[in-house]
């Protein structure tokens, strides 16, 4: 394995470099700012690549100006844009055509954003965050660690996954992303999330008796049971599964208390 500083082969960067690069931008929210946003952190991750690659003072002051201009993405999307931007950069050498990879960047970042945040934090968060407010209830230590579980795999494999198909097309990882669909994955788990509010209402909802009825329970099981039917007409009213979410969570806090 040859370190970024081996040049044994010209073209290619190396695979610990590529590692490198792609730990640094794990970080892609650590020097987020109010003018270009993500700029410091993206050019951070480019710097293994710089270190290898650019033989002078005047193509490095090249690169990190390029790569310093506005930068704001989702997080988790970035890797296939950094993977991408990599690749482009380290053909660009060759062409002499240093644009190429700051035309990808700029023309992915806003739609990996709106791919990304309905997904990661419109979805995923609250789908993980409800099963472990439900270990929660049960009592589980091991709740805030489910709830990690359940978040993590994802995003992670789309940031390892995009960068490493970003750097072997130089693409942007279209075609990961194209099997992830992430607008119908995420209209999957809001569903999901819809039905494990109810669970979780079921769980903490306390039913005081009712005169004449036997079986509490029941009326409780049934009652929820509506409550999901009510949610599914709402949202096909076109109600926004998020906002149903959140009003009734309210509801049910409302009613626990």
């Amino acid at each position: 394995m040859t370190d970024c500083n081996d040049h044994i082969d010209e073209k290619r960067i190396g695979v610990y470099c590529l590692i490198k690069i792609f730990i640094r931008s794990l970080s892609i929210q650590s020097s987020w700012n109010f003018s270009k946003m993500q700029n410091i952190a993206f050019a951070f991750s480019l710097i293994p690549f710089i270190r290898k690659s650019m033989r002078t003072k005047e193509r490095t002051a090249a690169i990190l100006q390029r790569h310093l201009e506005l930068f704001s993405t989702h997080p988790y999307m970035s890797g296939p844009i950094i993977g991408s931007v990599v690749k482009l950069e380290e053909e660009s050498i060759e062409k002499k055509d240093s644009q190429e990879a700051v035309h990808l960047k700029k023309a992915l970042m806003a739609p990996y954003a709106a791919m990304g945040d309905p997904l990661f934090w419109g979805a995923l968060r609250p789908a993980s965050a409800i099963v472990g407010v439900m270990m929660a209830i049960e009592g589980l230590l091991v709740a805030p660690l489910i709830f990690l579980l359940l978040f993590n795999p994802l995003h992670l494999w789309v940031r390892l996954g995009g960068f490493v198909e970003g750097y072997r097309g130089g693409k942007g990882a279209v075609n990961l992303l194209k099997s992830l669909n992430p607008p119908e994955t995420a209209r999957k788990i809001r569903w999901v999330s819809t039905v494990l509010l109810g669970i979780l209402a079921g769980a903490i909802l306390a039913i005081p008796p009712v005169p004449g009825v036997l079986y509490a329970g029941i009326l409780g099981k049934f009652l929820i049971f509506i409550l999901i039917l009510l949610c599914y007409w709402l949202v096909k009213r076109g109600i926004s599964p998020l906002v149903i979410l959140y009003s009734m969570s309210i509801l049910f806090l409302i009613m626990a208390v």
